[in-house]
């Protein structure tokens, strides 16, 4: 058991690297929240909050570390079989509905493939909050408008719900969640997929602009 020193920077540890996640710094959330984790490594807690903000980092292996040490010290069988399925290799209802409709409309694989990942990336990234895979049509539609949408291949949400067989107001709930969940953007660059992403132009854009104002002020 950690001692109640190491108790309390560890609190203070995940409450610093949850805002820092908020803030999209991830990179220093990673940080924080490891080492909040190895301060109090019997808190499951500190485990799942690192396995989001190494989601969102990209590192996937790590996330897979940190899920394991959360199965390891997590006591709610509920969250255990949520977490333990992202460790196997069969792919859920909503996987292989996305797989065989986005298949069917010609989507290319790096796309399926980014909505794939993006289901993954919400079902971390919830953490306790409870999940309701009861209606997997819906969810495999929402996700599906989502990567369209980020990826510049609109359909109609009335036509992406048919092909489902989904309720639109339904698939509509759904795709919101997903957007605020993981604070999903326009060409964002984890689920973009195209040559090029339009967002390296507003880059580049903001670079030149602050060069131009630094040169301006410059005397």
């Amino acid at each position: 058991m950690a001692p109640t020193s190491d108790k309390r920077r560890a609190a203070q540890l995940n409450e610093e690297g949850l805002l820092r996640y908020r803030r999209w710094e991830v990179e220093e959330a990673v940080r924080t929240l490891r080492e909040a984790a190895e301060l109090e490594p019997d808190q499951p807690d500190y485990h799942l909050n690192l396995a989001r903000a190494l989601a969102r980092f990209g590192d996937y292996e790590g996330t897979l570390r940190a899920l394991g040490d959360l199965l390891r010290t997590e006591s709610d069988p509920v969250l255990t079989e949520r977490y333990e399925r992202l460790f196997g290799n069969a792919m859920d209802e909503v996987e292989t509905l996305l797989t065989g409709v986005m298949t069917q409309h010609d989507l290319p694989l790096d796309v399926i493939g980014a909505a794939i990942q993006m289901w993954m990336e919400y079902r971390i990234a919830i953490g306790r909050r409870p999940l309701d895979t009861s209606n997997p049509t819906s969810w495999a539609a929402a996700l599906d408008l989502t990567v369209r949408k980020v990826n510049f291949r609109d359909a109609p949400l009335r036509e992406i719900a048919e092909w489902y067989g989904a309720q639109s107001s339904t698939v509509r709930k759904f795709h919101m969640n997903l957007v605020k969940t993981l604070d999903v953007m326009p060409c964002d660059y984890r689920y973009f997929r195209g040559d090029q992403n339009p967002l390296d132009k507003l880059v580049e854009a903001a670079a030149m602009l602050e060069e131009l104002e630094e040169r301006f002020r410059k005397l």
